[in-house]
């Protein structure tokens, strides 16, 4: 369907324009069957991509600003996130040896169990919605979103 059907839009857009409303709504569509996925493991979105960057620490304590820096939604209160994922014993969180002003935090096990329940069913979400597209296309699409994001 055609953005300007979804929007119920009367008026003649641009194509710059048509191209952002698409991208936003097509976004908000992939993170609500996003949020869908997670919902039975009490986890948002955030909560996972902390959790996720954790992983890819290998054992290395990450603090507030690594974290911070590599979150996909930089917007984030990672303390409140990392707060949400204490409670739930996913991570762990001390206070740095070498600064006392910097918090150091680890995923847990159990955080790790999480995320190797999750990855499959992540990649068939994934590859599910990446079928949609050709190879070809996909690396096309990739490109674009890629040139719309430089300065």
């Amino acid at each position: 369907m055609r953005i300007e059907e979804i929007i119920k839009s009367t008026v003649a857009m641009s194509d710059a324009k048509k191209a952002i409303l698409n991208l936003m709504y097509t976004q908000n569509i992939i993170g609500e069957k996003f949020s869908e996925l997670l919902k039975p493991y009490d986890l948002s979105g955030e909560q996972y991509n902390v959790l996720r960057i954790l992983r890819g620490q290998k054992g290395v304590p990450a603090n507030m600003c690594v974290i911070q820096e590599r979150m996909i939604a930089k917007s984030s209160n990672t303390t409140r996130l990392i707060d949400k994922l204490l409670l739930k014993e996913l991570v762990t969180r001390e206070v740095c040896p070498d600064n006392r002003r910097k918090m150091e935090v680890m995923i847990t096990q159990k955080g790790l169990d999480l995320l190797a329940v999750l990855d499959p069913k992540v990649d068939a979400h994934e590859n599910n919605l990446g079928a949609k597209l050709t190879p070809d296309e996909l690396v096309q699409f990739n490109e674009l979103l890629e040139k719309f994001r430089k300065n």
